[in-house]
């Protein structure tokens, strides 16, 4: 794409064709698109069939009444999905994960999980290599803080008093998406994706990947002149004015994104959320 057509305010767009034309033309890619939806299947049975590892049904989380394990973050369901919060400690609500807040505003309805015995939780990590360990439960206060700022209602838990051994190995910092089972008290992790992995919670990419203009994010194959504006990082599309999007529509309905925070250290640095 050249300069010109990225500053253009008026897009480029698609040639038009006759209704016959381009039926074919959709004929042509759904055809593709039945191809992509049967592997996504097979590779979702493929999943199923993946070993497991256990995992120290023990391990410490910090809840809203103070400690839990891990097993009782499953609220008695047989399964567990976990998504890891990469929180910033210390840090005001603009500061907080774009990433993360584009995805878990997303994430609404939990009954069609419940009705499969899912529990869905978030496990906000409190720390990361841009920051030293941070008290756990000034963590959990901050950070469940946020939710509520969010008008966000899953299950919440900061998961620095064990961190290090439910990632482990893994990249601290990083969004990750888990997911358990328990045989009785014991616990078992069967599946973990990070980056776009965790687009599985997004609706909105979805819907905008069906749309003429896609994502308009600068790494996507989109012809000559189609927009997509100009950002200094990767992430900068996830938001607007100087904070994670969608906290735009809580701070006009009123909501306090005061955290408790301290206007201390370091500001953290961008990270690559795909």
């Amino acid at each position: 794409m050249n300069d010109d057509s990225k500053n253009n305010d008026t897009p480029a767009l698609p040639p038009v064709v006759d209704r016959d034309t381009w039926q074919a033309d959709v004929d042509a890619l759904r055809v593709r698109e039945k191809a992509h939806t049967r592997e996504g299947d097979a590779i979702a049975a493929a999943r199923r069939r993946l070993p497991m590892v256990e995992v120290d049904a023990g391990l410490e989380l910090i809840g809203p009444n103070g400690p839990v394990t891990l097993l009782k973050a499953f609220e008695g369901r047989r399964q567990l999905i976990a998504y890891y919060f990469m929180w910033w400690p210390g840090r005001p609500a603009p500061e907080q994960c774009e990433g993360c807040t584009l995805f878990l505003s997303q994430v609404g309805e939990l009954s069609y999980l419940h009705s499969r015995d899912i529990t869905y939780a978030v496990f906000s990590q409190g720390r990361n290599t841009a920051f030293g360990p941070a008290d756990a439960q000034v963590s959990y206060d901050e950070s469940v803080r946020y939710r509520d700022f969010m008008a966000w209602d899953m299950p919440w838990y900061s998961a620095q008093p064990s961190l290090d051994a439910l990632l482990a190995g893994r990249e601290l910092g990083l969004m990750h998406l888990v997911c358990y089972v328990r045989d009785g008290d014991r616990v078992f992790e069967t599946y973990w994706t990070s980056r776009r992995g965790v687009e599985a919670m997004d609706y909105s990419y979805t819907l905008m990947d069906l749309t003429v203009y896609g994502r308009q994010e600068p790494w996507e194959d989109s012809p000559s002149g189609w927009p997509q504006p100009q950002v200094d990082r990767e992430s900068a599309h996830m938001r607007t004015n100087g904070r994670p999007t969608a906290q735009w529509p809580r701070i006009h309905a009123g909501h306090s994104d005061d955290l408790g925070t301290a206007e201390t250290g370091t500001a953290p640095t961008p990270r690559n959320c795909h």
